[in-house]
């Protein structure tokens, strides 16, 4: 739906990870693949292993939280470098309360406090399987190093005694028994809402009001997935959201790219169709949640196609961003915003991105691309942004001026895009307080150090005083 980590109080997750295949081999022992099958459903691999031909789950791969970087653990059973000399309780404690052996505290980049409802029965399969069912890597991982005070992991016990639910998952007597399946595959091990619900200042979940109802990852925006007819799902069927956790693609509604391509990617299209089925069940059921801001559009059904591309050729003022969109667009999705006929490329209108009352994901689909690889079929679109890929092919300015381009033709929107915007986004995001405050929290505990001690100081001569 997006690890380890350190801080006062702290992190968003960014539910992604490197491209490999999430699928092995199947396991003899049925506990074993049992639990393969459940670190499919979590994800495990895809943070869990680093870019570039990194051995699986031997960890290295950095998480760019907006505390700093997080690189993720060894979590094959090497006993020198991973966890092979974890007990199944160790292994618990880690994957539910987020805490080593050695006593030190994740960070809830690793989503423990998703994963803590996983039952005693599926910790167990999923340690039989990293323990006999994965090969052991003798390598180490980089250490973690955020800047103070998230440095300071023992922080974390009193963000967890605000925030973890340490409970196991419980079944609703009142709903069926594949909505129950479902909101256990999503919550527990999809870990779906470390993404798609927003943070509060402590970067703790607002799952009471805003559950399911949208957050920012990163450059990105996990949208609202509850069943609010205009803002969330609520006008998808079953059907279409089965077949976009399988594919992350549905003719003009959506298509998946950043975070949510490599859940699909490595996790949800190797799921069972009957899981599938069970968490759009679940999604189908969730309480609506409509839009933070009153009057925000429908993301599904806005815009058409245009023939400004065409009507604008030979002209000799025309929009900055038209010949942005000329020259680096119009080939794939169309001189008219339709895309191609094999959904290769989508429409630009009745397009989610488009439509939606913010820009996030089209701004970062322009900077990152798209990227995703389904039954063996990549989908792909280049990183516009990328300096590696493109030489910084387009500026913040020129992406600002072809998004409001493709807004103004496809999205139906007023939405208007800036340079800040962008250089924001390509720089990892808008910074939670948390973050920002940063810089002076050390001055500020020196100084209130400062000031209590003068105060001790003041009492004292006031005691000597009488």
């Amino acid at each position: 739906m997006p690890l380890n980590r350190t801080a006062a109080a702290l992190l968003l997750v960014l539910a992604g990870g490197p491209a490999l295949a999430a699928d092995t081999a199947p396991a003899t022992n049925p506990l074993v693949e049992r639990g393969r099958q459940l670190s499919i459903a979590a994800d495990c691999v895809a943070c869990h292993t680093a870019p570039n031909g990194g051995a699986p789950f031997a960890g290295g791969y950095a998480i760019d939280s907006p505390m700093g970087p997080i690189f993720s653990t060894n979590i094959t059973p090497s006993k020198t470098h991973g966890i092979g000399n974890y007990t199944l309780e160790q292994f618990s404690r880690a994957l539910r309360q987020g805490v080593r052996p050695d006593g030190a505290h994740l960070y809830p980049a690793m989503p423990y406090t998703a994963y803590t409802q996983i039952s005693d029965a599926d910790t167990e399969a999923l340690y039989s399987y990293f323990m006999h069912g994965v090969q052991p890597a003798d390598q180490p991982t980089p250490a973690t190093q955020l800047p103070f005070p998230f440095s300071v992991r023992a922080s974390m016990a009193a963000w967890n005694a605000l925030f973890l639910q340490d409970q196991r998952f419980t079944p609703d007597a009142a709903k069926t028994t594949e909505v129950n399946r479902g909101a256990y595959l999503a919550e527990a091990l999809a870990h779906c809402s470390t993404c798609h619900t927003p943070r509060n200042a402590l970067m703790a979940e607002r799952l009471g009001d805003r559950h399911l109802a949208g957050g920012a990852v990163g450059p990105w925006y996990a949208p609202n997935i509850t069943s609010d007819p205009q803002h969330g799902i609520g006008g998808w069927t079953e059907a279409e959201l089965v077949q976009y956790l399988r594919t992350g693609h549905i003719d003009h509604k959506a298509q998946a790219a950043g975070p949510m391509a490599e859940a699909i990617e490595h996790s949800l299209q190797h799921l069972p169709a009957s899981d599938l089925k069970a968490i759009a069940a679940y999604l189908k059921q969730t309480p609506p949640i409509g839009a933070e801001q009153a009057g925000a559009p429908t993301r599904f059904d806005r815009g058409q196609a245009s023939r400004s591309e065409f009507d604008l050729r030979g002209q000799a003022t025309v929009d900055a961003g038209w010949r942005i969109f000329s020259g680096s667009c119009a080939a794939c999705h169309q001189a008219n915003g339709t895309g191609t006929g094999n959904g290769a490329y989508p429409a630009l209108f009745h397009n989610s991105v488009t439509g939606a009352d913010r820009a996030d994901n089209l701004i970062a689909t322009i900077l990152h691309g798209v990227s995703r690889t389904v039954d063996g079929k990549p989908q792909f679109m280049p990183a516009f942004g990328d300096a590696a890929a493109f030489t910084d092919r387009l500026s913040d300015q020129e992406i600002a001026e072809l998004s409001n381009y493709v807004l103004a033709q496809y999205g139906g929107s007023a939405l208007r895009v800036d340079a800040e915007q962008v250089r924001v986004a390509r720089a990892g995001g808008e910074k939670p307080l948390l973050a920002k405050a940063q810089p002076f929290m050390l001055p500020a505990l020196m100084v209130l150090a400062l000031l209590v001690l003068v105060a001790l100081v003041a009492l004292v001569l006031r005691r000597r005083a009488r």
